[in-house]
């Protein structure tokens, strides 16, 4: 998911580079939803490794 993040960000600098203002301010906003959605999972997968290693322990 960050990788697609990654190249949505590459696309909306590219495409603001070139002129795409409406297509740059798409591809921006994909990228800062999926690199919030990969936060969120990162935080939960991270809080669930801390629990199940803290009940083995």
């Amino acid at each position: 998911m960050l990788k697609w993040a990654i190249i949505f960000a590459i696309i909306s600098l590219i495409a603001g580079w070139l002129g795409f203002g409406t297509l740059s301010g798409v591809a921006a906003t994909i990228a800062k939803v999926l690199f919030g959605i990969f936060v969120i999972i990162f935080i939960i997968a991270l809080l669930a490794v801390i629990g199940v290693f803290h009940m083995v322990t």
